[in-house]
């Protein structure tokens, strides 16, 4: 699986609103960095570790966005990963920096927001 491949899944997961799916791009001990686990858990650094934490966060996402969709603005490759910016339903655009591992898993992402996100 490649980084284009590895986006669609991704994307396609999360517009059908599907967990397992999502949930099925990321290592197990996938580092997540983004405002909204600020905002969400009160944790100032903005980190999760693992895909335990990671699903509860994508979880409260989910329940606090019942429409969300995302579209693709582009996907910027290199070797170990990619950079997807797409804009939320709610018009606000994203930029996920994403690190894949051997098995073309997320193992590392920044998410950069354009507005604030709760």
């Amino acid at each position: 699986m490649n980084a284009r491949i590895h986006a669609d899944h991704w994307l396609t997961a999360w517009n059908s609103h599907d967990l397992d799916a999502i949930m099925a791009c990321y290592t197990d001990d996938v580092d997540f960095s983004a405002s909204t686990v600020v905002t969400r858990w009160g944790r100032p650094d903005g980190c999760l570790h693992g895909k335990e934490e990671l699903r509860r966060h994508f979880a409260r996402g989910l329940e606090l966005a019942p429409n969300l969709s995302l579209i693709e603005i582009a996907l910027l490759t290199n070797p170990s990963g990619y950079a997807l910016l797409y804009q939320r339903d709610n018009g606000n655009r994203v930029l996920d920096v994403v690190e894949l591992d051997e098995h073309h898993l997320a193992t590392r992402v920044r998410a950069y927001y354009e507005n604030t996100q709760r």
